[in-house]
């Protein structure tokens, strides 16, 4: 009896330090948008809200470098975790939604077909990291942000390492100006397949050969930049940046640059 009374308590125990984890919110859903500053006209919103695994590490720093991006592409810029924002209204007073690691199921069924119409008529999406994992599953989000699935990273020991990329498009103004070689120390998503497949434009890939994916290595295809062709709206999803560290980096920064300037163009 003692022995199951002392089980259940360390149960307790571990499901109370999950709950309380800073890395795993409790998902909430937002119904009272923000209040946007007056005059916010053509501005780049920056999103990091987590209703999954939240990165801790790197959401307060590169929410303000990519403030500071915006800035110094003369646009405003509003940084909230509040998912109503997601609204025809308050949509409509942005150029640009940058998706910094936002993660689960972080939209309604309303605020994800604000977001739709958002993109339809030209809207412009910048997905960061988490933007792309798993725990994204409504398949308007999928279909259009990711275009593949998540599968996993290397873990312990391999979980952060250096890795080439390569440049599939270099003639694409996302990847304008990116110095090459070029190695940054990161976590390494990799994906089912690859988003070309669905008709999808990769315009940066890992070359294997320089790290140790493990059991889920792509092959000699492996994307981790790429952009929607499809959609009316430019879409961008990057897979760098589990580190704060990567926003700090001279050819990310420039890369994050190029594609908010170019998501803002319809």
């Amino acid at each position: 009896m003692m022995l199951r009374i002392l089980g259940l308590a360390l149960l307790l125990l571990s499901t109370q330090a999950v709950a309380n984890s800073p890395y795993l919110p409790t998902p909430t859903h937002d119904t009272v948008p923000p209040v946007l500053p007056a005059r916010l006209h053509k501005a780049v919103l920056i999103v990091s809200k987590t209703n999954a695994f939240r990165h801790i590490e790197h959401i307060p720093h590169s929410n303000d470098v990519l403030s500071q991006i915006s800035a110094s592409l003369g646009r405003q810029s509003f940084v909230t975790e509040n998912a109503a924002v997601f609204n025809d209204a308050q949509l409509r007073r942005f150029s640009v939604v940058v998706l910094n690691s936002a993660s689960g199921d972080f939209l309604t069924a309303g605020q994800r077909e604000a977001f739709a119409r958002f993109v339809a008529r030209g809207g412009g999406v910048v997905a960061l990291h988490a933007a792309g994992d798993s725990s994204h599953v409504a398949p308007w989000y999928v279909d259009t942000i990711i275009g593949t699935r998540f599968i996993g990273h290397p873990l312990g020991r391999d979980q952060f390492q250096p890795a080439a990329v390569t440049i599939a498009d270099p003639t694409h103004p996302v990847m304008a100006g990116v110095q090459l070689p070029w190695a940054p120390r990161d976590e390494w998503y990799s994906f089912a397949t690859s988003p070309a497949a669905k008709g999808m434009t990769v315009l940066a890939r890992i070359d294997e050969q320089s790290y140790r994916p493990g059991k889920i290595a792509m092959g000699a295809d492996h994307p981790v930049i790429w952009i929607n062709s499809r959609t009316r709206g430019r879409v961008v999803y990057s897979a760098l940046g589990h580190t704060p560290e990567a926003y700090d980096d001279p050819n990310y920064r420039l890369i994050l640059t190029n594609a908010i300037r170019w998501a803002a163009k319809r």
